[in-house]
């Protein structure tokens, strides 16, 4: 799975924004803040990956149990599924 192509995380006033771009800015009207972790998730989708190789290197980065990261990340991937912005 990976996010999709015409999606981009930037960076406004210190803030971690996805906005569509394209043809996406006409059928998603709106943009979605992230937190740091949700930035770090963002990031680790942004090639094909699997839910587990992104808990892999939560684990790597931050002081965070696997358990815990696995929650995590599964909650971030149906944010994004709720929100057309994954393909698997």
């Amino acid at each position: 799975m990976k996010i999709k192509n015409g999606f981009a995380k930037r960076n406004i006033a210190g803030s971690e924004i996805v906005v569509p771009v394209g043809k996406n800015a006409v059928d998603f009207n709106g943009m979605i803040t992230l937190n740091e972790s949700g930035a770090f998730f963002w990031d680790c989708l942004k090639d094909d990956t699997t839910p587990e190789e992104v808990v892999k290197k939560v684990v790597e980065v931050y002081d965070v149990a696997p358990e815990k990261a696995l929650i995590d990340v599964k909650n971030f991937i149906s944010m994004l599924r709720e929100n057309g912005l994954i393909e698997d």
